[in-house]
């Protein structure tokens, strides 16, 4: 498996304008126990069916060597109380249970960094986590935001240089500001090098999806300014390719419950629960269905032909209104609407009998 994006909790000590999911949020008292408990009760059985082979082919077919792939494991916030002591630290525990040092994939955590510490970076460290990512360096995260990045970064490089740790450059184009402010510090740091490192990103304009994902308070806010041409299904941690989890450049999401999804915004109906049967299962017995190739070539528009949608179909079911009365056009609404009205039947039927199957098998072992 190459890469597999891990949402721990929905539990986060921020409510930001521009999340793609609104069960990102505060939460208090018993509903804060609730949301914790939820991945409490389901982190060992997904990691007891995590795939034993962490490492893929390699794109570069000069190269015989297999790469090592990587669990991204974030929130909500994870370093949050109690979040940290609860889930995420007996979680990690657990993971360095499963796996030998040889191979078990490379641990990184997305956070917002302000709530990091050195104490809980050393936590972190000893716990076995290689990356830590900053994904907080945009104007949507309050107290951050604008010319008060600079000063938080700064903050954080001493911090992290403290440490011992390594600053990793995303390698891609950015503000002028934060271009400048990165310039003789980052350096490239391969998937090969274990070395612990961390890294800077948000919701940049020229950044990765700068459009923003047309989910969650983006959409309720009217911030997202994708066009129906604005293809996020054939980005990275957007679904292209994860079927193809023998290789690299592959990646799947799962949710704090274990549902199974093809990427990292969630469809409107998970694929299975990785609390319930192996991850790689799962994949195994939906790769030939066709909704499904569409997603994983990156061609969403075609994810209904065989069921009769025509492109032109799934194109008119791919408009809706955001908070400030706009009409917005993406295939993810289409792909919403596909999922809702014609594939969730089918993707229950398929869970029920797989595990029909696991439960007479169990009965004859």
């Amino acid at each position: 498996m190459d890469s597999i994006y891990w949402v721990m909790t929905f539990a986060c000590h921020r409510r930001c304008v521009h999340c793609y999911d609104e069960r990102f949020r505060p939460y208090t008292g018993a509903a804060l126990d609730v949301v914790v408990q939820e991945g409490v009760n389901a982190f060992d059985r997904i990691i007891a069916n995590l795939p034993d082979d962490f490492s893929v082919r390699r794109k570069d077919p000069a190269r015989s060597d297999r790469l090592r792939g990587q669990l991204i494991l974030a929130g909500g916030e994870l370093l949050i109380d109690p979040v940290r002591e609860r889930l995420f630290y007996p979680a990690l525990q657990a993971l360095a249970d499963r796996w030998a040092p040889a191979q078990r994939p490379l641990i990184g955590i997305q956070t917002t960094g302000d709530v990091l510490t050195p104490a809980i970076l050393a936590d972190l460290l000893a716990r076995g986590v290689n990356r830590i990512a900053i994904a907080s360096i945009d104007d949507y995260h309050v107290g951050i935001q604008g010319e008060k990045r600079f000063n938080f970064m700064q903050s954080i490089r001493a911090m992290m240089a403290e440490a011992g740790v390594i600053e990793m450059s995303l390698g891609t184009a950015m503000d002028p500001g934060l271009r400048g402010a990165l310039e003789g510090v980052a350096t490239r740091v391969s998937r090969d090098d274990l070395r612990p490192h961390f890294l800077f990103f948000g919701a940049q304009p020229e950044l990765w999806i700068g459009e923003l994902w047309p989910r969650g308070r983006a959409l309720v806010n009217g911030l997202s300014n994708v066009t129906y041409e604005t293809n996020l299904c054939a980005r990275w941690s957007g679904g292209q390719n994860f079927l193809n989890y023998r290789q690299e450049g592959s990646e799947v999401a799962i949710g704090p419950d274990g549902a199974l999804y093809p990427c990292c915004i969630k469809t409107a109906a998970p694929l299975g629960w990785v609390t319930e049967e192996p991850l790689t299962a799962i994949l195994d017995d939906l790769a030939a269905e066709p909704a499904l190739q569409a997603i994983n070539a990156g061609d969403p528009e075609a994810m209904g032909m065989a069921r009769g949608w025509s492109r032109e179909d799934f194109k008119a079911q791919s408009v809706q209104t955001d908070g400030k009365g706009r009409a917005l056009a993406n295939p993810c609404f289409g792909c919403d609407a596909y999922f809702k009205t014609m594939l969730a039947p089918v993707l229950e039927a398929r869970r029920q009998q797989r595990l029909l199957r696991l439960a007479v098998s169990d009965v004859t072992a």
